[in-house]
């Protein structure tokens, strides 16, 4: 962000209020003087040359603001030449600073709304106007000198904030090497404490002792309607960000050959909003907070052990073991640092934590050997209670005594389960942050109808439910996704069964793994961005009885031809595909070469010709004899046209599969292992109103 500033002239005021949030905002390189003094650098036109190192710095002085790098129209008649620096302006709608009243029991003035900024904003007002292309040991030196000139030296107040108390200061000098305000506490004394006896002569002793210097970013600007000290509120906040959620105490003894902004400021900015915008998985953002605190921690460790030979002038035993020490600790905190960049990377973030997450392990069978049923109820009442003993954990119905653990939260009790248990949950509405990774086979279900039974997703980087157990089965639930990155169910391994679902997505909806298995039966998925079901080549994938709607593409059957990828078996019977932005079907795969089409034709012919129920799951055999008793003409439209496209890539395959082993000289073959033909079973499916018709394949 560009820092914000005022011009002198306060024509054509605009509004300020609490409620008033900051946009990017818009300058100028106005006219006259002010204009034939801009420079352009590193982008921005209103940047000058620096007499040090020839490098870019920001047009700053003493009661004007640097101006972003957009134009804007000319200033309006009547203003003086610091209209040339209008950001913060309050003259333009939304860059006016807002005002907050602060917490607490004393009434303390109302302080600067500042820690609102966009990412737009600080990352402008680092890379342009306070940092530049500064290395990291020259950050604090590049940071005063930006201080210098926004930052009023006097005059101003501010409430200091620790851990302990809050005090009502006012500044009457600035260091700006140190980065420290030089204050004296204000009249009236107001002062809110955690400790009772806390007093305004504990204060002033307290401020003798630090000279009356305290840091920049314990202080927070008090709310000026005049506007005269929006850019010092500014650059407080910036350095106060800064410090808390960028510098870290080892970057300073970080290589000199790099600049810093582009190495650590940019990657670490845009993690900050991930994490904020909920765009990181929770548990990388916790591995992320953990590593963080080990690495300060260790650091410290390294310093002292550092210090403590640095002041030693022999050449003792002990010495020896501190640099041994030292450098054990220095390999140890320089590996954290690796993995801390690895996460600020948001390149390669997404495929660590993919990597991590996506292999969690099973619990197996209680020591015991006992199964729990998990209930979950945000209240529970009598009534409710005696229908759940009647219908769910009444030992007659189940044949044994139960063992029986209560729960406000369905994460909670999906984490709390082993092999064998069952989580019923009961009705309301349960909003939920972070990843149902379900590894044992356990059963989920909902007591009553799904839309009694809603499971909301808060936190856009996390999946929603992740599978990887032997046989798991989800039933009578509705599931609910928001502005999320992630899909909302994945099937890693195992099997999942799906029954009686209704799945509100917002990117990818099901993912069927490969090696995976997914049974979806009279179930609802809509709204996915992506596919709403997409099959991964040697999964296994059956639909039954569903609807799948208002989704970019109805189902996607990703390529399965290279010769690493075995053939996906898929049933679909009976499903209601419409009102999709693109197919209801698709299929991805490679142009396939001329010389061997007409030859998959032909098999294709025989492969697709009648469907072979006895490869069908059991599951789904009942619902095949109804259909087979039906006329192929009385199918709906669709049916066969993707089961002759899906054979014929089968036997696309199969040829592919002979053309190798001839190669390798292998003229005879197992036909069980020759056969890789995918079974394919489309029947009863009806197809409408999806926007490029039923069924179509992407050639790449």
């Amino acid at each position: 962000m560009a820092e914000q500033a005022l011009p002198e002239s306060t024509e054509a005021e605009g509004p300020r209020g609490e409620d008033q949030a900051p946009l990017p905002a818009v300058g100028s390189a106005g006219s006259g003087e002010c204009a034939e003094e801009a420079k352009p650098g590193r982008g921005s036109p209103s940047r000058v040359s620096a007499p040090r190192g020839g490098r870019a710095r920001g047009n700053l002085r003493p009661g004007a603001a640097p101006v972003p790098p957009p134009p804007a129209p000319p200033p309006v008649a009547g203003e003086d030449d610091d209209s040339c620096s209008d950001y913060g302006s309050r003259d333009k709608p939304g860059t006016a600073l807002g005002r907050t009243v602060p917490d607490g029991n004393v009434l303390f003035p109302d302080i600067f709304h500042t820690d609102h900024l966009l990412f737009y904003e600080r990352f402008k007002a680092y890379q342009d106007y306070i940092l530049a292309d500064c290395k990291a040991s020259e950050v604090k030196e590049f940071t005063a000198e930006y201080l210098e000139k926004v930052l009023e030296p006097s005059g101003w107040q501010a409430i200091w904030r620790t851990n302990v108390f809050e005090v009502l200061v006012e500044v009457v000098d600035v260091e700006y090497s140190a980065l420290k305000a030089v204050v004296q506490l204000s009249e009236p004394f107001l002062c809110e404490s955690q400790v009772s006896t806390f007093t305004s002569e504990c204060v002033q002793e307290l401020l003798e002792l630090k000279e009356r210097q305290i840091p920049l970013q314990e202080l927070w600007v008090v709310y000026d309607e005049s506007g005269e000290f929006d850019q010092t509120a500014l650059a407080v906040e910036h350095v106060r960000f800064f410090y808390q959620c960028i510098w870290r105490t080892w970057d300073e003894e970080e290589e000199d050959d790099f600049d810093y902004f582009v190495r650590c400021v940019e990657p670490r900015l845009r993690l900050h909003y991930d994490i904020l915008e909920q765009r990181v998985p929770s548990g990388l953002v916790a591995d992320y907070q953990n590593l963080l605190s080990q690495c300060e921690e260790l650091y410290r460790k390294f310093l002292n052990v550092r210090n403590s030979i640095s002041s030693s002038d022999s050449d003792s035993e002990v010495e020896n073991v501190s640099m041994v020490e030292g450098l054990r600790l220095y390999e140890k905190i320089e590996h954290l640092k690796q993995k801390l960049k690895l996460i600020e990377n948001p390149l390669l973030r997404y495929v660590f934590g993919y990597q991590k997450y996506s292999g969690f392990q099973a619990k197996g069978l209680r020591p015991m050997g006992t199964k729990i049923t998990h209930v979950v109820s945000s209240t529970m009442t009598a009534s409710l209670l005696q229908s759940l003993i009647r219908d769910k954990l009444c030992p007659e119905s189940c044949g044994e005594e139960l063992e029986i653990q209560f729960h406000n939260d369905p994460l909670a009790a999906v984490n709390a389960c082993y092999e064998g248990d069952t989580v019923i949950i009961c009705p309301g509405h349960y909003v939920v942050d972070g990843v149902f990774c379900i590894a044992d086979s356990i059963e989920l279900e909902g007591y009553g109808m799904p839309d009694d039974i809603v499971i909301e997703k808060r936190g856009k980087g996390d999946n929603f439910v992740d599978c990887t157990g032997a046989n798991i089965r989800i039933s009578s639930l509705k599931l609910v996704q928001h502005d999320a990155v992630e899909g909302i169910l994945n099937v890693h391994r195992g099997k999942t069964t799906l029954e009686n679902c209704v799945l509100q997505c917002e990117t990818t909806g099901i993912t069927v793994r490969t090696s995976a298995e997914l049974v979806m039966k009279n179930s609802d998925l809509y709204g996915a961005k992506g596919a709403g079901v997409e099959i991964y080549p040697g999964s296994t994938c059956t639909l039954l009885d569903n609807g799948i709607h208002h989704c970019k593409e109805g189902i996607l059957i990703k390529n399965f031809l290279d010769e690493h990828y075995e053939i996906p078996k898929i049933t679909m019977v009976n499903n209601m595909i419409h009102n999709n932005g693109g197919y209801g079907v698709v299929l991805v795969r490679p142009t396939m070469p001329s010389d061997v089409k007409d030859a998959s034709a032909e098999i294709t012919k025989a492969s697709v010709e009648g469907f072979r129920q006895e490869g069908v799951p059991e599951c789904v055999t009942d619902e095949l004899d109804l259909y087979d008793q039906a006329d192929i003409s009385e199918q709906t439209e669709g049916n066969y046209e993707i089961a002759n496209e899906l054979g014929a890539t089968s036997a696309k395959k199969s040829q592919m599969h002979k053309k190798r082993l001839s190669e390798l000289g292998i003229t005879e073959a197992d036909d069980n292992l020759m056969s890789q033909e995918m079974f394919v079973s489309i029947v009863g499916n009806q197809f409408k109103w999806n926007g490029k018709g039923s069924f179509g394949t992407f050639l790449f």
